[in-house]
């Protein structure tokens, strides 16, 4: 039984007063908070509920409009919600898949944008409060790289840990350039690519989050051409399982050539992994199998293999290939 004070928030300065307690945690939908108390790994001493705030600030929990054709995702809008919305599949169908194939109904209904960004590696070991974690308790160890490790990243790895990070939803919205609006003593914003750590050496760091702080939106900017856009993800069951690989892509396309592209990847690296590498790849060229093989090369070019998952390499080569095709025909 975890003791804990139990704060609602009336509004956003109360939330952050509350939150900058010592072990405080926010909720929302609680869809990972509460399972990672039940297990031990989450001890909060102060748990602070902000969906209430939503009474006060409709747009918490809505799509809005932004400037230009963009929109804001609210931190406390619901995946489903967020998912169906017409502007989204529109606009960014990728952000829409990626919500779809997350997760179950039931936790779509439930879970939110902010929790979804901020949810926590599924890494067993992780999970298993009786092994060794730098991730859980930094300095002990990392009983993954030693141990059975066939899910874990072959990108944005260290020495400390090679969890992946299980957000579907984040890897579109690093595709896409999103940002992440967060509250706090002093309102900020990060881009999404720049807000998830790699672990280095401290995977107990796995966000650019202050004390205190918590996220109020995401805000995905215009870009015209992500309406030729596709999320794809590969797992072991057809639903209710976390990407071995995935892929978010969108092209620019004039004729049979790439003017631009966009490129992340999921289930395979530590973060929400943007590729860079794979955009430049494909920039340029025309759009064809050869084309599509570079650029998966390139984004898989520094991976890092560990015993058990090596075969990550190629699926994700196959994957973003097999994404392109698809775009482009």
């Amino acid at each position: 039984m975890i003791s804990f004070d139990y704060v609602s928030a009336t509004d956003v300065e109360s939330a952050v007063r509350a939150a900058s307690r010592p072990s405080a945690r926010f909720v929302a939908g609680g869809t990972t908070l509460l399972d990672l108390m039940k297990l031990g790994v989450e001890r909060p001493t102060t748990v602070v509920d902000v969906t209430t705030l939503a009474r006060r600030d409709a747009s918490l929990a809505a799509v809005t409009e932004l400037p230009g054709g963009g929109l804001r995702l609210g931190a406390l809008a619901r995946m489903s919600d967020v998912a169906w919305d017409q502007r989204v599949r529109d606009r960014f169908p990728l952000v829409s898949q990626s919500l779809l194939l997350a997760a179950s109904g039931q936790l779509r209904n439930m879970a939110t944008m902010g929790g979804n960004i901020l949810q926590r590696t599924r890494c067993p070991y992780f999970r298993d409060t009786a092994t060794p974690c730098n991730k859980r308790e930094p300095g002990s160890g990392c009983s993954a790289i030693g141990g059975f490790n066939r899910t874990h990243a072959v990108l944005g790895t260290s020495d400390h840990c090679i969890a992946t990070h299980p957000s579907d939803l984040a890897v579109a919205l690093a595709a896409l350039d999103a940002t992440v609006q967060l509250q706090g003593p002093a309102p900020r914003a990060i881009r999404l690519v720049e807000f998830h750590l790699v672990p280095g050496t401290h995977p107990e760091r796995e966000t650019q989050l202050r004390p205190g702080e918590f996220v109020t939106s995401i805000d995905i900017p215009a870009l015209p051409f992500a309406r030729r856009s596709l999320y794809l993800k590969v797992r072991d069951r057809a639903s209710y399982a976390f990407a071995l690989a995935s892929v978010a892509v969108a092209l620019d396309m004039h004729g049979g050539t790439i003017r631009a592209a966009r490129v992340a990847l999921g289930g395979v690296a530590t973060k929400p992994w943007r590729s860079h590498e794979a955009e430049a790849a494909l920039a340029g060229k025309p759009a064809s199998g050869t084309t599509f093989t570079a650029a998966a090369r390139a984004a898989l070019a520094d991976a890092r293999p560990s015993t058990d998952n090596g075969f990550k390499i190629e699926l994700a080569r196959r994957t973003l290939v097999r994404a392109l095709m698809e775009i482009s025909a």
